[in-house]
């Protein structure tokens, strides 16, 4: 009987329950949209890389080298000559390296001259090595490995031949159109930034810039000096300088002496990074926006359970006939109270779920764009322990929101002379 005097009195006010339920649902899913960002983008960054020790770069700020490197955003400041790169990777107690070599693109795509190391130590999520879905890897110069965005979003197979474009821009006027390259290789989905990325090796990186100088080409008057594909092949194509390069060693007690060691190195000015430090860094500089966006989105559902509090106020008035009716047939003063909490329990509760229903649907319809824009691959399952925690937290409060109105209604009801109104 309770339960069903609960929702015919809500059924009575469905267009204004329903303006309430639809606004904790918007502000539900603000809050648990912005938690489940958060969580997935850590997630999305911490499974990029695993089993290296060292990052080694130009030196800058730790958090440049860690997100050109690694992740593909922004550009390094300087470049590492080649001969430093192998004075490091001959010392002792250096298992393995993979050079690194950034700069240009496809289709807005980043392109990365590597060698064959980078299929075979580089490690992503629970150390998994790379593997791939058709092909394999590139072993000559104008060959081309290819992610697994790439080859879905612009339909590449192997065996296609594609042309690099100077610099990262999407739209590049500069095309290195006279070296094609044809595609041996197409990785399997690793959901890090190696699905968007084109994987050549160093040589092709030089064969294609052989005819540049300090990024502009190469001009003898106003000719522009073009050597071609096949003419590049007789020069020789090892490399002067490279970005940064990966670093594992045999023993991971040797950590911290190599890095010291290159943070000292006299030759050149070059630093190396522990890839877990340098990204614990990067979440401490985001705490701050995080901490906001967790405020914002906080105050956006405090604001629309103050609204549904306002609304039970409001109607509280209107409501004294339906009170005097209840305590006629009998109903406490108690059992008014409990009416008035109820209302708020069901019509917040479905608000929750209402939000969860709108949150799965919009992660749903964008996961495509936020993993072409921006390299993250979010999960459609919003449903973790946060997510219970933050649920729990938004009927606690809406349900001591709700003590105001129904006490109010429960002092109305004790009165001994209650008239219709």
């Amino acid at each position: 009987m309770f339960f069903s005097i609960v929702w015919k009195s809500l059924k009575h006010r469905k267009v204004v329950a329903l303006l309430t339920l639809f606004s904790i649902a918007i502000s539900v899913m603000i809050v648990l949209s912005i938690e489940h960002i958060r969580q997935e983008t850590k997630k999305s960054f911490t499974s990029t890389l695993s089993g290296t020790d060292l990052i080694v770069g130009a030196r800058a700020g730790r958090i440049n080298l860690l997100l050109y490197s690694v992740f593909r955003i922004g550009n390094a400041t300087n470049n590492i000559d080649w001969e430093t790169y192998q004075v490091i990777s001959q010392q002792k107690g250096v298992s393995w390296t993979v050079p690194i070599s950034l700069g240009d693109s496809h289709k807005g795509y980043r392109v990365l001259g590597t060698s064959e190391n980078y299929f075979l130590h580089y490690r992503y999520g629970q150390k998994k090595l790379i593997e791939f879905n058709q092909g394999e890897a590139f072993s000559g110069v104008y060959d081309a490995v290819i992610g697994a965005e790439i080859a879905k979003k612009l339909n590449y197979r192997v065996g296609d031949r594609i042309t690099l474009s100077h610099g990262i821009a999407k739209v590049s006027f500069t095309e290195h159109d006279d070296k094609p390259f044809t595609i041996t290789g197409i990785l399997a989905p690793t959901g890090t930034p190696v699905d968007q990325t084109i994987h050549i090796s160093l040589a092709g990186m030089e064969a294609i810039h052989i005819d540049w100088k300090n990024g502009v080409p190469l001009y003898a008057g106003n000719q522009a000096l073009r050597i071609s594909a096949e003419d590049a092949l007789k020069h020789d194509l090892t490399p002067r300088t490279i970005t940064a390069f990966l670093l594992g060693l045999d023993n991971r007690m040797l950590t911290f002496r190599l890095q010291r060691a290159i943070n000292s190195y006299k030759e050149e000015p070059i630093m190396a990074i522990i890839p877990g430090v340098a990204l614990s860094e990067l979440w401490q500089t985001m705490n701050l926006a995080e901490r906001v966006l967790s405020l914002v989105a906080s105050l956006v559902v405090i604001a629309s359970l103050l609204g549904m509090t306002t609304m039970i106020l409001s109607s509280l008035q209107q409501r004294q006939r339906e009170i005097v009716i209840l305590r006629t047939i009998g109903a406490s003063p108690w059992f008014i109270f409990c009416l008035i909490e109820m209302e708020v329990l069901i019509l917040t509760v479905g608000g929750i779920l209402a939000g969860m229903g709108l949150l799965i649907l919009g992660l749903y319809t964008t996961q495509p764009f936020i993993t072409e824009f921006y390299g993250l691959h979010m999960s459609i399952n919003p449903f973790d322990t946060s997510v219970l925690r933050y649920c729990g937290s938004i009927i606690g409060i809406a349900l001591m929101m709700a003590l105001i109105p129904a006490f109010i209604a429960y002092k109305k009801s004790l009165g001994r002379h209650l008239t219709m109104q």
